[in-house]
């Protein structure tokens, strides 16, 4: 059973920046696999938002955050880190980890939603003055 425990939500002013964190358990895709976060604002469609994968730490981000979310993953402690930086307020949301194997994986675009193999619970991510 995939467990994935995310930690470092919480609220911060614009300009600010936050770590989450995603720890991994009992994932075993046949092959290599990515670990990243997609989001949800309230009365938005939930969203992918960045994603790191085995075999290389391909990365994949949207276009929205490019340039100031940094994702890393370490492998020994099976645990994948979103470095949150300048946050705006429309970076607020509701951000859960998920995970999905390599074969879904495109440099230009975050895969479709319904192809998650897990969804976390979710941490909230407040950003307001």
């Amino acid at each position: 059973q995939v467990q994935l425990i995310e930690s470092g939500g919480g609220s911060v002013q614009p300009g600010g920046s936050l770590v989450l964190s995603c720890t991994v358990s009992g994932y075993t895709s046949t092959s290599s696999n990515c670990v990243g976060w997609s989001r949800q604002a309230p009365g938005q469609e939930r969203e992918g938002v960045a994603a790191v994968c085995t075999g290389g730490g391909s990365t994949i981000y949207a276009d929205s955050v490019k340039g100031r979310f940094t994702i890393s993953r370490d492998n020994a402690k099976n645990t994948a880190y979103l470095q949150m930086n300048s946050l705006r307020p429309e970076d607020t949301a509701m951000y859960s980890c998920v995970v999905f194997p390599w074969a879904y994986y495109s440099e230009y675009n975050f895969p479709p939603l319904e192809y998650m193999d897990a969804s976390g619970q979710g941490t909230l991510v407040t950003v307001s003055s």
